[in-house]
């Protein structure tokens, strides 16, 4: 298994194109010729006004326990190997999580429980995620979200949604040769990447299939598998478990003929 990480070079010092638009964010998208270009292009991109002001209030705005802190603010690119067998798809960055970080799922209580999962699954170095730059590595992984930007309350509109899609669209095609499971951590993120295999080619099962932990439907060489997104609400109240999670990251390691940390 090869690593991947990181925290993308800040474009604030690079001639980055930025997209301001949902045509731009197509266009842009479909011009990138890596995933580092992806990640660069993407985290400038201004095309949903509702969520340019929020991220950016948000980072302006800290939270007291992280006052000291730099906000990354911006959108947060997908991380981890490039030449990932797995891909796990989340819904958007938390507010002072992935938004504080520039990492998805990195410096907040999801994070927490999520890692300690990839951990013990083999997918990741650490059982922790806090910091860019704290060490953490995936191993033919990639982390991602279907929009890349912290929405208010957690909930992106279908129209922020769809403005984001080519982004997904592109890391998709980029990882295609080497790619065979994608984890959809909650139903948003299930519904979101059923339109975007459909338009690649996959052969997507038809009816859709429905949502649920450890759901499984094959489309072709890509299994997609669901698992109920870790939250505080649902860990907290049981509904998915270490276990659960567990369970279902095994699952996406034997799918994707990695070897157990076991051997």
């Amino acid at each position: 298994m090869r690593p991947g990480s990181g925290w993308p070079e800040d474009p604030a010092t690079a001639a980055t194109p930025v997209a301001t638009s949902p045509a731009q964010v197509r266009e842009l998208a479909a011009r990138a010729g890596s995933v580092g270009e992806l990640a660069a292009l993407e985290s400038v991109c201004r095309a949903c006004d509702r969520l340019v002001a929020w991220r950016e209030q948000v980072a302006a705005q800290k939270r007291r326990s992280f006052a000291g802190q730099p906000y990354w603010g911006r959108p947060v690119p997908g991380w981890g190997a490039e030449d990932a067998r797995v891909l796990i798809v989340g819904l958007a960055p938390a507010a002072h999580g992935g938004n504080r970080t520039g990492r998805i799922f990195t410096g907040d209580r999801s994070g927490d429980v999520l890692f300690a999962s990839l951990w013990r699954s083999g997918l990741a170095a650490q059982p922790t995620s806090l910091a860019a730059g704290d060490g953490q590595r995936l191993f033919s992984a990639r982390m991602s979200a279907a929009v890349r930007c912290a929405p208010p309350a957690n909930k992106p509109t279908i129209g922020e949604r769809d403005a984001c899609a080519p982004w997904l669209a592109a890391e998709l095609e980029l990882l295609r040769a080497d790619l065979r499971v994608i984890v959809c951590l909650g139903h948003f993120a299930w519904q979101s990447v059923w339109p975007l295999l459909t338009a690649a080619g996959y052969r997507v099962p038809r009816p859709r299939p429905a949502f649920g932990h450890g759901a499984e439907a094959v489309t072709g060489a890509v299994t997609v598998v669901g698992c109920y997104h870790p939250s505080q609400q649902n860990t907290f109240t049981g509904r998915v478990t270490d276990a659960m999670l567990d369970a279902v990251f095994g699952r996406a390691v034997e799918l994707a003929g990695l070897a157990s940390p076991a051997e």
